[in-house]
């Protein structure tokens, strides 16, 4: 199977929403229970459990609040921290979020200065979720994202990616600074070019690739 590029992976998701009918919605959900799956193999067991879900504004934050919802249903204790101002979600990720607070979840907004303090509070959890920014990232990060990342790095807990660590490139497989070091990535539909480069492993783990409801299609 051939590898996506960041705009193919881009054109997976407008054929399967504009052509298939699939509402994005849906692949969210297919997206973010594979991602709860990985966390189980990984945990052995999620009951009484302590996941912390970091999420940022976009689809790779919706899938993330997904993962919260089946971690939860399964017995994990998981606490969402969303590193990104409320008023910026939106679409299906804002209905995900809107499910997990009418589920009485823990939810964190963090402030822009409050992020570089989580590094200790994500450490007391006995797995990280990265869903904090995707394959859409092309360049250094900056502001809120770039110290959730390094506190993501500095807690030493295990790590399942979404889709890709955030901070490492889809197309090159170089890492920004700073970068997720994943124990796993679950990726959609097909590995990412990226992580073919040389080093890109030492971030992204394992890798999973999961099935969203999706056929490939080059």
């Amino acid at each position: 199977m051939t590898a996506l590029s960041r705009q193919d992976v881009r054109a997976v998701d407008r054929w399967a929403i504009d052509e298939l009918g699939i509402p994005g919605v849906i692949l969210m959900e297919n997206a973010g229970r594979q991602v709860a799956d990985a966390a189980c193999r990984l945990l052995g067991s999620p009951g009484a459990r302590r996941v912390a879900v970091m999420a940022g504004a976009g689809n790779n934050g919706g899938d993330g609040y997904v993962a919260a919802r089946h971690l939860a249903l399964r017995g994990a204790i998981v606490a969402t921290f969303i590193i990104s101002p409320i008023d910026r979600i939106e679409g299906d990720a804002l209905i995900n979020l809107k499910a997990i607070r009418a589920l009485d979840h823990e939810i964190y907004a963090v402030t822009a200065d409050a992020v570089a303090g989580l590094g200790k509070r994500l450490a007391e959890y006995d797995l990280v979720i990265d869903a904090v920014g995707g394959t859409g990232i092309n360049g250094p990060l900056r502001g809120a994202a770039a110290r959730a990342v390094e506190q993501i790095n500095a807690a030493g807990r295990p790590v399942v990616a979404v889709d890709i660590p955030t901070g490492l490139d889809c197309d090159s497989g170089l890492p920004n600074d700073p970068t997720v070091k994943a124990t796993v990535t679950v990726t959609f539909v097909a590995r990412k070019i990226g992580f073919e480069a040389p080093g890109a492993a030492d971030y992204t783990g394992e890798v999973i690739v999961a099935d969203i409801g999706v056929p490939y299609r080059a």
